[in-house]
């Protein structure tokens, strides 16, 4: 079993009512709201209960940072790439002994050259706009369908670093092909059954989805359903050996007829998934319904409609403990590292674009990559560049060695969605103006491409609301949930702590709380020394460790002073948990860049470091700021950058000289 998938051991179930649940009945939330918010987080307790203790989300390194007295500086670190082995350090046969690595890179190579050449020869779509299936099934004889599978079953047995590598690498020539391994690998049906399936089930679908046979899908969102994933209205009945199932979904990407996918749906009421082989046409039990998408235009985006259909009972997936949010809970954790590092390589074409196309286009005389705001525009490319392959290496180290990585997942994914989101609008379309909008140039054609990122995945700010709810689980737990219950039994709606009835009421969790705050104040940094670093960054490490330090207490005081209203505060977890995340990016890249030897990924890790920097203490960007990032895009302008080696600039249009 590889470090990326959950440890499975026997543990006793969680609560049957969560703290979350609690919360928004206390505050006064719908019962439905409140039942199916409690349902979320019931499944996330139980997905915790497949990981080993010290891999669980309570000692993650961002759950540490915010709240324990020690906190290791070296978990925000990734271990060095060369040192990694192709294959994962737990598999149990030979290639954990490996001491040769698999080449990686040379499969990468045949890979990304596989798709250069049907560029080239213009074969890369077929007379659908889509990717060709020639082209898939060349990738599927380099193996490259089956990275992420145990060799015995014909995959390549890689480490999720190695993956997203891939990925990266990968979305520098066609993001689509790129994103194409991440639904079939991480949200498709290869991580639901090498993570939760039998060994006759692995036995049956694993070699086929490997060689790709058998291209996969995740059937999860409806009609009804997109973040609210308890309004599932798909079911599954059963009739003997095969389960009947009913129901919609929508938004499907690489569905197509005789392909696999991972279904959700309901099964005597709970959420479960059932691995569905889709007949190779469709017919009035199942089929597909077709509609215009801008986004994904080159992979296939379909509904699904099922009338009746017949599927094995063999086929159901049987976590441990959990359900099938437990199994769509974690392929997620994985989608949202490989989203990250496909925009770290969608980021990098965008630069290489950038770049001709400032060195030709003059005003005034002069060409523009000589302007400041130009130049600064580059600086601040190639920082989202470097901190979203810092996120990818330390997320991927992280499931790699076996935790969750639930948090840090999160903060990826956010980060990488809403970089290139950035780099797309303010950077590329201002800098290319109206030639931008022109018929065949890349941003035009790809804009779409661009945003849907923050969609996919769960979108930003939702799931920004879910890391703070993972973030104060424990913590509500511990020292207000039973505030809150005293609060409801006694009547007292609007709890007031200096009245002093209330105050006595709840007496003894105040007593807990308080000496929770008096060891706080009294104890010292939680951190531990940092390593030698260039100064610039090791400035930039300690601001963020000082504010990772701070947010418990301010966390917990945002927690105190809204009580039972903090469900219904939106806006202000959303702020709270926004600057937990930039804090943590900064200290990721911080720690990632002074491991480099490149001069220019170091300082556009200080450039990247800086504006999260200010954003974090208010403060707006010096002149020294300014200059710092224009002079890194007048390094790469000049110099070029080695992160841009094998990366292809698309031709001028409409060129006038």
């Amino acid at each position: 079993m590889s470090t990326h998938m959950p440890k499975r051991h026997e543990a006793p179930e969680p609560p049957t009512v969560s703290f979350a649940e609690t919360a928004l009945r206390l505050g006064g939330a719908g019962e439905d709201e409140s039942r199916r918010t409690g349902q979320l987080d019931t499944a996330d307790d139980q997905i915790e209960m497949l990981f080993a203790p010290q891999y669980q989300t309570v000692n993650s390194p961002i759950h540490r940072a915010v709240w324990s007295n020690e906190v290791d500086t070296a978990s925000f670190q990734a271990h060095p790439a060369e040192r990694l082995s192709a294959g994962p350090a737990s598999f149990p046969d030979s290639i954990a002994h490996n001491k040769t690595p698999l080449n990686v890179q040379e499969t990468i190579d045949r890979c990304t050259a596989i798709v250069r050449r049907h560029q080239e020869q213009e074969t890369l779509l077929d007379q659908d706009n889509k990717i060709s299936a020639n082209v898939l099934n060349e990738l599927g004889r380099e193996g490259y369908w089956g990275l992420l599978i145990h060799p015995r079953f014909g995959g390549g047995g890689w480490s999720f670093r190695h993956f997203a590598q891939m990925i990266t690498q990968m979305a520098t020539v066609d993001p689509t092909v790129a994103g194409l391994a991440s639904v079939h690998g991480c949200i498709g049906a290869v991580d639901p059954v090498r993570t939760f399936g039998t060994p006759e089930q692995q036995a049956r679908f694993l070699p086929d989805l490997a060689n790709g046979n058998r291209l996969s899908a995740f059937a999860l969102t409806e009609p009804c359903a997109g973040s609210d994933l308890t309004a599932l209205k798909t079911t599954a009945v059963l009739d003997r050996d095969e389960y009947i199932i009913n129901g919609e979904k929508l938004f499907i990407t690489n569905v197509l007829p005789g392909r696999t996918i991972g279904l959700v749906c309901r099964i005597e009421g709970r959420p479960a998934v059932l691995i569905v082989e889709l007949p190779e046409t469709e017919s009035e039990h199942f089929y597909l319904r077709r509609y215009g998408l801008h986004a994904l235009k080159h992979a296939h985006n379909c509904g699904i409609v099922f009338r009746n259909f017949r599927v094995p009972a063999a086929n159901r997936l049987k976590p441990l403990t959990g359900d099938g949010l437990t199994v769509a809970y974690h392929g997620l954790n994985l989608g949202r590292i490989a989203l990250c590092a496909n925009a770290a390589g969608t980021m990098r074409s965008m630069l290489a674009g950038l770049l001709p196309w400032t060195a030709y286009r003059e005003t005034y005389g002069q060409a523009i990559e000589k302007r400041e705001l130009v130049r600064y525009r580059i600086g601040r490319l190639a920082g989202a560049i470097v901190g979203a392959d810092a996120l990818v290496a330390w997320c991927s180290d992280l499931i790699d060695r076996g935790y969750r990585g639930e948090m840090e997942c999160v903060v990826a994914k956010i980060f990488g969605s809403e970089m290139q989101k950035e780099a797309a609008i303010e950077l590329v379309m201002k800098t290319h103006g109206g030639r931008s909008f022109l018929h065949g140039h890349w941003f035009g054609e790809n804009v779409h491409e661009f945003l849907a990122p923050c969609i996919y995945e769960g979108e930003g700010e939702m799931l920004s609301m879910a890391l703070f709810k993972s973030l104060v689980k424990q913590h509500g737990r511990e020292y207000f949930e039973s505030i809150g219950r005293t609060f409801a039994t006694a009547g007292i709606s609007k709890p007031n702590l200096l009245n002093p009835r209330h105050a006595w009421a709840v007496r003894s969790s105040l007593f807990r709380y308080a000496r929770w705050m008096t060891g706080r104040t009294l104890r010292g940094s939680p951190w531990d020394v940092l390593p030698n670093m260039p100064g610039d960054l090791q400035s930039h490490a300690t601001v963020a460790q000082r504010i990772l330090a701070k947010s418990g207490d301010q966390i917990s005081a945002m927690m105190r002073r809204l009580q039972l209203q903090l469900a219904n505060r939106q806006c202000r977890i959303n702020a709270a948990s926004t600057r937990v995340q930039d804090a943590v990016v900064m200290l990721v890249t911080s720690l990632y860049a002074a491991s480099s030897d490149d001069p220019i990924t170091r300082q556009a890790a200080d450039t990247l470091c800086r504006r999260l920097g200010n954003r974090l203490t208010h403060r707006g960007e010096s002149d020294s700021d300014y200059a710092a990032t224009a002079k890194l895009g007048q390094m790469i302008s000049e110099n070029g950058w080695s992160e841009l080696l094998n990366v292809s600039s698309p031709p001028l249009l409409m060129p006038y000289k």
